[in-house]
């Protein structure tokens, strides 16, 4: 049977009145911290959460609660820092306020099966996790070889091998577990961000991305089905039965330690203030960023196929030329710092050599003047830095010329060292000053909504989690954007 929905208005309707019977006059009163909740969850409407489900429901059956009222009592477990669903159900028996803001009548509340159906309704398979809890045992991953470093691909070319693969694949939408999640994530929370305009232009969107780690566990968890050890084999590596199949062993840079659990990549808009994040992406924790952000991006094109893709600012994790290739073929301009120790010959051309930031240098050792890019023949030209109203005042002139020696950069012949914006140009400095609100936006999720503190075992429960914090960061954007919104006085009058 069809659960009975109601309109957002009338969901107001409902808190309004169940305030007014239990905290108008009574021996309840609400604390500032209370009324916090009850604006954010005033604003957000979740009414539409039915027909985004609906093919999830059976029309025979007992009546099942609106999934709006689970989907909102899981919204408000994350912003009161309750990790566990147990003690989540607790709690709505307990606090008649969070069970009235959940949408549910005090004393009437769901209990922990309830919740459970509604996450295996988000999930489109039987297997709560991406892979097979039966594989062999992986080997362990190469740590970074400097303080900071992130942990090397196993493979050479596998960059390449990778936007290979890309290219070649069809351009159809792809099919994920996670896709009703998803679905209720863009529809009730991203577009309505958009439309609030706080996402900034989404006809040219500027995404930054970056990837953390996110522990799950401190060992991988595994049994075995092999009669090696009886036969005094002890360390074989035969396929064992993982408790978290898609966790494995990763190196984390920051921490300088290895970690069990999940490599979680996000893209996140600059143009917004509130860092806000549109798309995020599970992967194994033994994932090299690159690779990553490769496969989030793909999926990222295909989830928001209405919006257009401008920029993308990454870190110099992602500096290799197949990632400038792929982004070039997709029409999106890639500003990405580069790395320190990938730069190779800088020799370029005679006796010039080129500096960090790609700029040719002379023979006096002086970086070029930038004297702009042709469009129409993707070429940026340098000038002799020391020719003054046409005289050229060096004591080593490279040219005869009284113009002086000019060099052309091509982009077509190495987008890495020679980007469409130049990285000693103000644009590329103003536009990429925004990329660490990717690293702001994963701060908020892991420390402000401690991530890491849920005790989840499946993928499923993960990006069900994942997910409904990143619900609660556009929701913090929306009560900001609403700072003259003051419902203590309405509601509670007598």
């Amino acid at each position: 049977m069809f659960p009975t929905v109601r309109s957002h208005l009338e969901y107001q309707d409902f808190v309004t009145q169940q305030l007014k019977t239990y905290y108008v006059g009574g021996i309840l009163s609400l604390q500032n911290s209370d009324w916090i909740l009850i604006e954010k969850l005033w604003l957000v409407d979740l009414s539409r959460t039915f027909s985004l489900l609906k093919d999830t429901f059976s029309s025979q059956g007992p009546r099942p609660h609106d999934p709006a009222d689970l989907l909102r009592s899981y919204i408000l477990m994350h912003l009161t820092g309750t990790f566990s669903v147990t003690k989540w159900v607790t709690a709505l028996r307990r606090i008649p306020l969070f069970a009235v803001l959940s949408g549910f009548l005090p004393g009437k509340t769901p209990g922990i099966g309830t919740f459970y159906d509604f996450f295996t309704r988000l999930w489109l398979t039987d297997n709560p996790n991406f892979r097979s809890k039966l594989k062999r045992k992986p080997k362990k991953v190469e740590k970074g070889k400097h303080k900071g470093d992130k942990a090397p691909t196993t493979s050479t070319g596998k960059v390449a091998k990778v936007v290979k693969g890309l290219d070649h694949a069809p351009t159809r939408q792809k099919v994920f577990p996670f896709d009703r999640i998803f679905t209720l994530f863009k529809e009730l929370f991203v577009l309505h961000s958009a439309s609030l305009g706080i996402l900034g232009d989404v006809n040219s969107l500027c995404l930054a991305g970056d990837g953390t780690p996110v522990r799950t566990a401190v060992y991988p968890r595994n049994k075995r089905i092999c009669n090696c050890k009886q036969n005094g084999i002890s360390n074989c590596d035969c396929p064992r039965i993982y408790s978290q199949p898609d966790c494995n062993s990763g190196w984390d840079s920051y921490r300088q330690a290895y970690f069990n659990g999940y490599h979680l990549y996000s893209f996140s808009t600059t143009a917004s203030k509130y860092d806000l994040p549109i798309y995020c992406r599970l992967h194994p924790a033994s994932r090299h960023d690159s690779i990553s952000m490769l496969l989030t991006a793909e999926e990222f094109r295909y989830r928001y196929p209405e919006w257009s893709w401008g920029k993308v600012l990454l870190d110099s994790a992602h500096d290799a030329m197949p990632i400038y290739q792929f982004f070039d073929k997709r029409n999106v301009i890639p500003l990405i710092d580069l790395n320190k120790r990938n730069l190779g010959n800088t020799s370029f051309k005679d006796d010039f050599t080129l500096s960090e930031t790609g700029v040719p240098i002379c023979k006096m050792g002086l970086e070029m003047k930038d004297n702009g890019y042709d469009y129409s023949r993707c070429r940026r030209k340098y000038r002799c830095p020391l020719v003054k109203k046409g005289i050229v005042t060096c004591d080593l002139p490279c040219s005869p010329s009284p113009y002086g020696r000019c060099i052309y950069t091509y982009t077509e012949h190495n987008p890495r060292l020679f980007p469409l914006i130049a990285r000693n140009s103000n644009e590329w400095k103003s536009s990429y000053k925004r990329r660490t609100c990717s690293e702001r936006s994963n701060k908020r999720e892991k420390i402000d909504y401690m991530l890491e503190a849920a005790r989840h075992r499946s993928s499923k429960m993960w990006t069900a989690h994942i997910f409904t914090t990143m619900m609660c960061l556009h929701l913090d954007a929306w009560f900001k954007e609403n700072k003259n919104l003051n419902l203590k006085d309405s509601l509670l009058a007598a």
